[in-house]
This record gives structure tokens, C-alpha cells and sequence, in this order.
């Protein structure tokens, strides 16, 4: 026992052991980022802390492009087996059994303004399949977990093959009709005098949801608004917006039946794509399951529903005012491998 704990002592993070497995299948330390839903830099820095404790490299780091090194891809052949002996012996542990139900994982802002509203449709549908949500912004492993169905925010080509894309996202900043109606926005300048709700991002991960890219976009990049508040959690910034405490960025279809319902109103005519769209995926040992087949389905017609109905109400005036048509999309840039 005491030998068997030193040798444990010696091996590397189980974290790390991941993030090199990813990187080697994917060859691309960007994409396996997204997988593991961490920055590029911080997978960048797991992979150089595994090989200085190994003693050689595992890459080749080319321009733009990533290779195992032949140490290596015999290292990743090894991990990834290890890995899969892991899966099977913690499968046999289960026993086979698992709770009843089905569990469906996703980000906390896409359950509670998406997910949530709608599910009443799925259990309509389908009344004896028990739902669990189980709402994390952390990346939960499919091959590794007790989740049935993911729904992941990813880049298209951080997709999956077998992922089916729900929809892609536009973003426009939103505010609630009050606010609109004390100090009309007719162009970005406008924006001087209204309070701006941020998402909180300290690692630059999702900077196509920040203030400063979308003000530089469209000609305000020393704007100064009346004020500012931060909160960590998107859902959190959109009940702020609603509540009147500001203009948020807002994320469609995600809030699309808050400007339907006239809980909020987009100013600005323009919107943009940003850089992701929302995917559904099974784990690989449910994918064959009646219940998981239905639910993928209902995800599958709730997405064309939104698809096919218009994001505000027909002739719904903004702010009283005429929208303006100014408002450009932030350039996105990707980062190198």
C-alpha cells in the first residue's frame, strides 16, 4: 500500500491528463480548449506543466498548426487507454444501474431562459420521462458522467460530429420599455446616459459578449455610460434588465420571448452573429435510448419553432422612436493554435 501511494504521488494531474488527451485528438489546442471548456492559455499552460514533469515535449508547434511529437503519440496512446480502463472500471462499479429519468446538463443561463420555459412542452409530450436539469458552466465529460443530453455553447468547429446544431446566436443590446421610454436610444452615442450591465469575464473568455467590443465596433470606443454594474451569471443580467437597472447585451433567440412579450425591447435594428451556436448531444452509452431519442426530437422542433416566429412582436415600435440601423457587429478574431 505504502509503494502503491508513492507511485500515485508521482503521477500528473488527472486535469492534465484530459486537456493532452483532447489536444492530441483534436490537434489543436484551441479547439480542445472549447471541449474542456477552458481558456487556450490555461490549456496551453496544463500541457507545458505535463511536459516538464515528464522530461521531453509532446508537440510540435508549428504556424497554425499542432503535432504530437513520435514520444508523444505513444504517451497519448497510453493515456488514452488508461482513460478508457478507467470509463470501463467505473461503469462495472455502477453496476449497470442508473437512476430513473433522464438528465439533461447545460449552461445555468441557457436552463433558466431557454430550457425551463419550454419544458412543460416536453413533459406534455412525453409525461412518463422524468427530467433532471442539471445547470453548470463547467464542461461535463459524456463518455465519463451520469448525464444523458448535453446542449454546449461552442464555436461550429468545436462541434462534435455527432452534435445536432439547435441555432446559432445574434446579439443586440436590450432594455426594458421604461427605461427606453425616460431616455430614448436612438444611435450607440445614446448609450452615454443609460446604466450598462456586464457580464463578468475576468479571463477574457467570451469577448464577444463584453461592452468594449461591441462600443469599438460601432464607433463609441471612449464611451463613458452613466454607469455600470457586474454580475457573474448571464440570467442575472438579463432580471437586471428587466427590472430597469440598465441595457443589457442581449442574446438571441436566448431572450427572444422577452422582446415577444415586451418584457424588453431591442433599440438598435442591427443585430450580429457572434461566434457560437448551441448543439445537442447525446452521451455515446444513451444515444440509443427511447427516452433520449424523444428528448433530442422535442429540442430539435422547439429550436425550428423559435426559428419560424418572429423575435418581436409585428410593428412593435422601439422606444417610441425610430431603431436605428447603425449598430455593427465587434470583429472576432481566433486565436492561433
Amino acid at each position: 500500500m505504502e509503494r502503491m501511494h508513492k507511485t500515485l504521488r508521482g503521477l500528473p494531474s488527472l486535469d492534465f491528463l484530459r486537456g493532452f488527451e483532447a489536444a492530441g485528438r483534436r490537434l489543436s489546442f484551441t479547439l480542445a480548449a472549447e471541449e474542456l471548456f477552458l481558456t487556450q492559455s490555461a490549456l496551453s499552460r496544463q500541457i507545458k506543466a505535463l511536459e516538464d514533469a515528464l522530461g521531453f515535449a509532446l508537440f510540435e508547434r508549428r504556424h497554425r498548426a499542432l503535432a504530437l511529437t513520435p514520444a508523444g503519440a505513444a504517451f497519448h496512446r497510453d493515456v488514452t487507454d488508461a482513460l478508457e480502463a478507467l470509463v470501463a472500471a467505473t461503469d462495472r462499479a455502477r453496476g449497470g444501474a442508473r437512476a430513473p429519468g433522464l438528465t439533461l446538463s447545460t449552461t445555468v443561463s441557457f436552463a433558466s431562459l431557454w430550457i425551463i420555459p419550454r419544458l412543460a412542452t416536453f413533459r406534455a409530450r412525453h409525461p412518463e420521462v422524468e427530467v433532471y436539469v442539471s445547470a453548470d458552466d463547467r464542461v461535463v465529460d459524456l463518455a465519463r458522467g451520469d448525464v444523458d443530453v448535453a446542449v454546449r455553447y461552442l464555436p461550429d468547429a468545436a462541434a462534435p460530429e455527432n452534435a445536432v446544431r439547435l441555432f446559432g446566436e445574434r446579439m443586440t443590446p436590450v432594455a426594458s420599455p421604461q427605461i427606453a421610454r425616460a431616455s430614448p436610444l436612438r444611435t450607440p452615442a445614446d448609450l452615454t446616459r443609460h446604466v450598462l450591465l456586464h457580464l463578468d469575464d475576468p479571463e477574457g473568455r467570451t469577448p464577444w459578449l463584453d461592452w468594449r467590443s461591441w462600443l469599438a465596433s460601432n464607433g463609441q470606443p471612449g464611451l463613458k455610460a452613466a454607469g455600470a454594474l457586474r454580475f457573474r451569471i448571464y440570467d442575472q443580467v438579463i432580471q437586471a434588465a428587466v427590472g430597469g437597472q440598465g441595457v443589457a447585451l442581449g442574446r438571441l433567440p436566448m431572450i427572444a420571448e422577452h422582446l415577444r412579450d415586451g418584457r424588453l425591447v431591442a433599440p438598435f435594428a442591427r443585430k450580429y452573429d457572434s461566434a457560437r451556436g448551441y448543439f445537442a448531444l447525446a452521451a455515446p452509452r444513451a444515444a440509443e435510448r427511447d427516452d433520449v431519442a424523444a428528448f433530442l426530437g422535442w429540442l430539435a422542433d422547439e429550436a425550428a419553432l423559435e426559428a419560424a416566429r418572429p423575435e418581436e412582436p409585428t410593428g412593435r415600435r422601439r422606444n417610441g422612436a425610430r431603431a436605428s440601423a447603425g449598430a455593427k457587429a465587434p470583429k472576432r478574431a481566433r486565436p492561433a493554435d
